[in-house]
């Protein structure tokens, strides 16, 4: 491979890199964030080919290949979290209790797609406690609701034409259900309590806010601000808390951060892996945008990918022991008061926060 090719790669994983500290909300800008694993094994490339390509001669070889070094070190460092060398942020659980653990099954399910039946065979073997299906309009509350069980006795169904529907279906009580508009009229969430079978009660919050991409915002501040919204309201929950949904964000951008922060909510998949689940048709371009945050009074039972289900997005599950008697082992700190300025500026105008 040529130098001037290397050094092409090279200009563009550096700036890459760089986009990701502009501060702007434009689509063309936060797209960055998306393919960082990408964009690591890129740039970590780009310094290897180099290296052979090195003249000790050429003061500008010295400096091209620090700037390479320095970013593929950050672009590790950002995923480095997600990958068996971190520590967990949410431990191992200790004891399973049948009584005070809780399960969930979350799948986008592309509203477009005509193999239904597949959907249905996973979530019937998978067998969780709560399933939520996001995407989703009314042929496909027809379908789910008509081969459910009848130990799915509490439902939330909120279909919609417009890809932004939702459904939540529980073995478990759900205590007060309600789908709320957060940020833009057509794009809802929904909130309930649910009562584990110890008697406890948590509160469970699942979103779906708008991507930033052309034929959805050409900024990312309405998905932000809802994530910002949903966040305030975890932290201010006098419940357990688990959000759970695809959130149209990565794990790692500085939304999702800032989120955890204002929220103090955990990220189970930390210490654990990636868990990518889209695109679910590209290995090669795959990023985590399904989740699942919880407070300090969990902790991990299972957690992982589900089948391939004719979606563009793999679905995600996850089993977890309510042991709030051991939350203060992992309990994050609380926000600065940097990062609170930052959640009331992305939220600033936005309804009953004005």
């Amino acid at each position: 491979m040529g130098k001037k090719i290397v050094q092409t790669v090279g200009i563009l994983t550096i700036l890459f890199t760089l986009f990701r500290f502009v501060a702007s909300d434009f689509w063309w800008i936060r797209v960055f964030d998306f393919p960082h694993i990408q964009i690591t094994i890129f740039t970590a490339f780009a310094f290897v080919i180099y290296f052979y390509k090195f003249k000790v001669s050429n003061y500008k070889d010295y400096i091209f290949s620090f700037l390479l070094l320095v970013c593929a070190v950050y672009q590790f460092y950002k995923i480095y979290s997600f990958t068996p060398l971190a520590p967990f942020e949410i431990l191992d659980a200790t004891s399973v209790e049948d009584d005070s653990t809780v399960s969930f099954y979350t799948a986008n399910v592309l509203q477009k797609n005509k193999k239904k039946e597949v959907l249905i065979n996973e979530m019937q073997d998978i067998d969780a406690d709560v399933l939520l299906f996001t995407e989703t309009n009314l042929a496909w509350q027809n379908r789910i609701s008509e081969e459910l069980d009848s130990s799915y006795k509490y439902r939330v169904e909120h279909p919609l034409d417009n890809t932004y529907g939702m459904l939540m279906y529980s073995k478990l009580e759900l205590i007060n259900p309600e789908v709320k508009i957060q940020v833009q009229d057509s794009i809802p969430c929904i909130y309930t309590k649910v009562k584990l079978s110890s008697g406890e009660t948590i509160q469970v919050i699942a979103i779906h806010p708008t991507p930033p991409m052309p034929q959805h915002n050409p900024k990312s501040t309405e998905r932000d601000a809802e994530m910002m919204i949903t966040g305030m309201c975890a932290k201010d929950s006098q419940y357990p808390v688990i959000v759970i949904g695809d959130f149209n964000d990565v794990a790692w951008s500085q939304t999702t951060i800032l989120f955890q922060r204002i929220s103090g909510l955990l990220d189970p998949r930390k210490g654990r892996g990636l868990f990518n689940t889209f695109n679910a048709n590209n290995p090669l371009m795959r990023w985590p945008l399904d989740h699942m945050f919880v407070s300090e009074h969990f902790r991990v039972i299972e957690i992982g990918l589900g089948n391939d289900i004719n979606s563009d997005h793999f679905p995600f599950y996850a089993s977890l022991s309510f042991e709030p008697e051991k939350a203060a082992e992992q309990k994050m700190p609380p926000p600065t008061k940097d990062e609170l300025s930052r959640m009331e500026e992305q939220i600033k105008g936005k309804p009953g926060f004005e």
